[in-house]
C-alpha cells in the first residue's frame, strides 16, 4: 500500500506540475494516475478481506459421530440438531420439546423458531464487517419493541455568590427522552429440497451466507438515509442547522463555500473547521464518514507543506486515515453536490445508535414456491441519533 501510494504521489505531483505551467495536464498522466487509484482501491479491498476472515468466528468442536470427536456443551448440540433436522426435512418435534424445556419467553411455536445461538452470532458478527455505519455507531440488544433513552441536555444551573449572600433555588437539569422502535428486516432465500438433503451442505453456514449480504446492505443504508417509516431512521434525515446556531435535535453543518465544490483555493481548510466544529470531547473517538468517489478528491489534497492529508493504513485491518482521523468508507453517503452532505465527521459510537432486538427467527416453507424450500428469516433492528452535538456535516453549499 505505502509503496504503491508513493507512485500516487509522484504522479500526482507531475500531474499539478502540468497544470501548473501549462493549464492543463497529460490525459497519458491523468490515465496513469486513475490507475493508480484503482490499484489503491484494489488493494484495501484485499486487506479488508484479509481482515474480515481473521476476524470470522472459529467453529466449535464437532459432537462425536459424523462430524469427528470433540466436547460440546450437550444442551448446544441437541438444538442444533433439532434446528438441522427443522431446516432440511421440517421436522417440529425436536424443537418443540426443547423449547418447553427452556420455557423461553421469546419462543412462539406457531410464527417460528428461534435459530441457534451460533448461527446468530455469525450473522451479526459478519454484519458489522459488511455494514460501515453498524461497526462503528453504539449497539443495545433488547427484548422489547421499542428502546426508550433518557438523555441530560443540560446540567443543573449554577452561579457565584457572596460569603453572605443569599442561595436561590437554581433551576434542575434538562432531560429528553429519545425512543428507538425496532423495525423488521427480512430475507427469503430459497433452497430445493435435494440441497438441503445432501449431508455435505452445512445449512446453517448456507443461511448465514445468504442473509449476511442482504441484511448488511438494506441496513447499511437505512443507517445513513432511512427515513424512520418501517426502518431505522438514518444520520442524514435529522434536521440540518447552520453550526452557529445549533440546537438540540439537529445536526450542526458547515458551509464548504461553494455550491457543489470545495473552494478553488486551500480547500483542506474546509475539513479543518469541520474537526474543530466537533467538541474536543468528542475528537478523541471522531472519525470521518464518505463513499469512495468523496475520497478520491480528498486522497488528492495536501497541506501547506506539500503533505497528502490522506495516509494508507499503517498494519492490515487498520483504516485509512484523513488529518491522523480515520476515515470509514461507506457507499451510501451522498456524493458532492449541491446542498449535499458528503462528509460526517464525529464520534458516531456516542453519536448513532444501532438497536437490535434479540434473536433471528427462521420460518421454513415448503408449499408457498414448490419445488423449492423457502427460508423466511426476520430480524428487528433500529437506529437513530442518541447525541446530537457528536455529529458534525460538511454541505457543499455557498
Amino acid at each position: 500500500m505505502r509503496a504503491t501510494f508513493a507512485a500516487y504521489r509522484e504522479v500526482n505531483e507531475e500531474r499539478l506540475g502540468e497544470l501548473e505551467t501549462r493549464g492543463n495536464a497529460d490525459p497519458l498522466v491523468s490515465e496513469k494516475l486513475a490507475r493508480i487509484d484503482a490499484a489503491l482501491d484494489r488493494q484495501q479491498a484485499r486487506l479488508d478481506q484479509m481482515a474480515l476472515k481473521a476476524a470470522r468466528p472459529a467453529r466449535e468442536p464437532a459432537a462425536s459421530g459424523r462430524h469427528g470427536t470433540g466436547a460440546a456443551d450437550p444442551a448446544v448440540l441437541e438444538h442444533r440438531e433439532a434446528f438441522s433436522g427443522y431446516m432440511r426435512k421440517g421436522h417440529e418435534e425436536g424443537l418443540r420439546t426443547i423449547e418447553q424445556k427452556a420455557l423461553s419467553v421469546g419462543s412462539d411455536p406457531d410464527g417460528g423458531y428461534l435459530v441457534p445461538e451460533q448461527t446468530e452470532s455469525e450473522i451479526l458478527t459478519r454484519m458489522a464487517s459488511v455494514s460501515p455505519i453498524r461497526a462503528i455507531a453504539g449497539s443495545r440488544q433488547v427484548t422489547a419493541s421499542v428502546f426508550k433513552k433518557p438523555f441530560s441536555v443540560t446540567g443543573p444551573q449554577s452561579g457565584w455568590v457572596a460569603e453572605t449572600s443569599a442561595r436561590p433555588q437554581t433551576g434542575a437539569p434538562t432531560l429528553a427522552e429519545l425512543a428507538f422502535p425496532t423495525m423488521e428486516l427480512y430475507a427469503m432465500p430459497a433452497a430445493t429440497p435435494s440441497l438441503l438433503e445432501d449431508a455435505a451442505v452445512d445449512v446453517e453456514a448456507w443461511i448465514a451466507g445468504e442473509v449476511e449480504m442482504a441484511f448488511a446492505e438494506q441496513e447499511g443504508a437505512a443507517f445513513v438515509n432511512g427515513d424512520g417509516t418501517n426502518r431505522p431512521r438514518g444520520f442524514l434525515d435529522y434536521p440540518r442547522v447552520a453550526e452557529a446556531s445549533w440546537s438540540w435535535g439537529s445536526l450542526g453543518k458547515l458551509a464548504s463555500g461553494v455550491d457543489g465544490a470545495f473552494p478553488a483555493s486551500a480547500p483542506a481548510d474546509v475539513l479543518i473547521d469541520l474537526v474543530h466544529a466537533l467538541k474536543a470531547g468528542y475528537r478523541q473517538n471522531a472519525r470521518f464518514v464518505m463513499n469512495r468517489r468523496t475520497q478520491a478528491v480528498v486522497r488528492k489534497m495536501k497541506d501547506a507543506d506539500g503533505n497528502y492529508l490522506w495516509q494508507p493504513p499503517a498494519s492490515v485491518g487498520a483504516p485509512a486515515t484523513l488529518m491522523s482521523f480515520p476515515l470509514t468508507e461507506a457507499e451510501d453517503m451522498p456524493d458532492i453536490g449541491i446542498e449535499a452532505a458528503a462528509i460526517a465527521f464525529g464520534d458516531f459510537r456516542r453519536g448513532y445508535l444501532v438497536v437490535d432486538r434479540a434473536g433471528v427467527r427462521i420460518l421454513r416453507d415448503p408449499y408457498s414456491a414448490k419445488p423449492y424450500v423457502l427460508f423466511y428469516t426476520t430480524k428487528r433492528v433500529g437506529g437513530g441519533v442518541q447525541d446530537f452535538d457528536a455529529i458534525k456535516l460538511l454541505s457543499f453549499e455557498a
